[in-house]
């Protein structure tokens, strides 16, 4: 998760810009927000805080930010704890000049990384894995900000999209492995790099192209000037579960509409093949309705109404001043929040029974909730459909599943979930529905959250002496 925003014009006051795109990719974080900016007197400028974006930040103190790029980020913490001093974007003045960071992803070798620097004598001001980047650009005080990123780049393993503002200009840099989306936008002589698509939507920009992966793009005066991090790499691991959950519906991400996607996996899950399914109670084949929850579930629900030719009715409502639930930071904060996020309409689900459908299951909260607050309502039955595989391996690249413990479905065969959350039947979508629903070549899509089918990792050993590598002719 996490979202990060980059802006470049030939004219004065872009800060209010990333303001207003950060607005639309507030899904992808909810912790804390900032903007980041370079003043005349070649210092860096930073305002953040904790909350949403308009908590966070000051739109008409923005708007008056006279300059002509500036970068933004909304956090949802994977790599350190949920602090102030966390916030993002990570700013420094150093000896090569001021540079701001904002980050995407997670970074494996981290420990490594800190440990190697503060050997060298780096102090860290944050948990924060993002800082271990700044921290090696610091420690190449001869080379350019530009140069030292792409070296530092190459001693890094793991997730990261970034977003970096130095006096040289706007950069965008992406892992050569490609986990997580970052896409360049245009509207006349502004130039935009944002997480997903939808932010240029916001600000009226047309989509360009993606950042291709182990790519480094440089904005300025002179255009775009395009780089490679010199790191070899196998294969391509866009996450899958950008287009599950993460993303929103109306972003494109690879070319792929992430709404058309969700759509496809509805529609091949209402048809029952594969996947793994529980049956508790007869009564399936009974059901009146399609219900989803929202909102990451809905695209899905209706693929499965199309194809199941059952009526869709929006039975679940959703209180639009509550964030995302499966993101906040702490068990206690997930339970309260599906309560007040989430009601069920008494009369569309009294003496009836839905099939009811959702993206996925991870730890089980809202779908346990949920059911148990439809159960309220008097209704005959209750099918839950998932439109992914279980969810039982974690995720190290950036979506907040540390441990195995975290997942039900790890722990839990499907009639056992299928128990614990209350329904009447259980079905997940196939691993391979779903990356036929994707639509993009299975060998390019990370799904090891759904498998344990790891990106190959750096041992400790080699892991090291790249990083060593990075100091070399220093």
């Amino acid at each position: 998760m996490c979202g990060v925003l980059g802006a470049y014009s030939g004219k004065d006051y872009v800060a209010e810009e990333i303001y207003l795109g950060l607005s639309a990719l507030q899904h992808r974080g909810q912790e804390s927000a900032g903007v980041a900016w370079i003043n005349g007197d070649r210092r860096i400028n930073v305002i953040k805080g904790m909350g949403l974006v308009h908590e966070a930040l000051d739109q008409g103190r923005l708007a008056n930010v006279k300059a002509k790029a500036a970068i933004g980020h909304v956090r949802y913490s994977t790599a350190g704890g949920s602090h102030e001093q966390n916030a993002q974007p990570i700013c420094a003045n150093y000896a090569q000049g001021p540079v701001a960071i904002a980050h995407n992803g997670n970074l494996t070798n981290f420990k490594i990384l800190r440990e190697e620097l503060e050997s060298r004598g780096a102090i860290f001001q944050s948990t924060s894995d993002t800082e271990a980047i700044l921290q090696l650009l610091a420690h190449q005080p001869k080379r350019t900000p530009l140069d030292a990123l792409r070296r530092a780049l190459a001693g890094v393993t793991g997730a990261y999209s970034l977003v970096v503002l130095m006096e040289e200009g706007l950069v965008a840099a992406r892992d050569p492995w490609g986990f997580r989306p970052l896409s360049i936008g245009r509207r006349g002589d502004n130039y935009y790099v944002a997480s997903e698509s939808c932010a240029f939507n916001l600000l009226g920009a047309t989509f360009v192209r993606d950042i291709e992966p182990g790519e480094v793009l440089l904005i300025n005066e002179r255009g775009l000037s395009s780089y490679k991090i010199p790191i070899e790499t196998s294969r391509k691991c866009l996450c899958s579960f950008e287009y599950v959950y993460l993303a929103r519906p109306d972003s494109v991400i690879e070319g792929r509409s992430v709404y058309r996607a969700r759509q496809e996996m509805g529609r091949r899950l209402a048809r029952g093949e594969g996947g793994e399914r529980c049956v508790l109670t007869d009564g399936v084949a009974d059901a009146d309705f399609v219900a989803s929850m929202p909102d990451s579930g809905t695209t899905a629900a209706l693929g499965y109404a199309e194809e199941s030719r059952l009526p869709y009715e929006a039975a679940v409502v959703r209180n639009r001043y509550v964030g995302r639930t499966f993101i906040q930071p702490t068990q206690r904060v997930r339970e309260l929040g599906v309560r007040i996020k989430l009601s069920p309409s008494p009369d569309l689900f009294r003496d009836r029974s839905a099939i009811l459908v959702d993206d996925s299951i991870v730890r089980g909260t809202t779908a346990g909730l949920v059911v148990s607050m439809i159960r309220e309502c008097k209704t005959r039955g209750i099918h839950l459909r998932i439109s992914s595989p279980p969810v039982r391996y974690p995720c190290f690249y950036g979506i907040d599943t540390p441990s195995k413990g975290d997942l039900v479905a790890a722990r839990c065969t499907i009639k056992e979930i299928a128990e614990s959350v209350g329904a009447d039947s259980l079905f997940y979508l196939s691993r391979e529905d779903m990356v036929k629903s994707i639509g993009i070549p299975d060998n390019r899509l990370c799904t090891a959250c759904f498998d344990g089918n790891y990106l190959e990792e750096t041992d400790e050993s080699e892991s090291r002496r790249m990083v060593k590598r990075i100091f070399e002719q220093v």
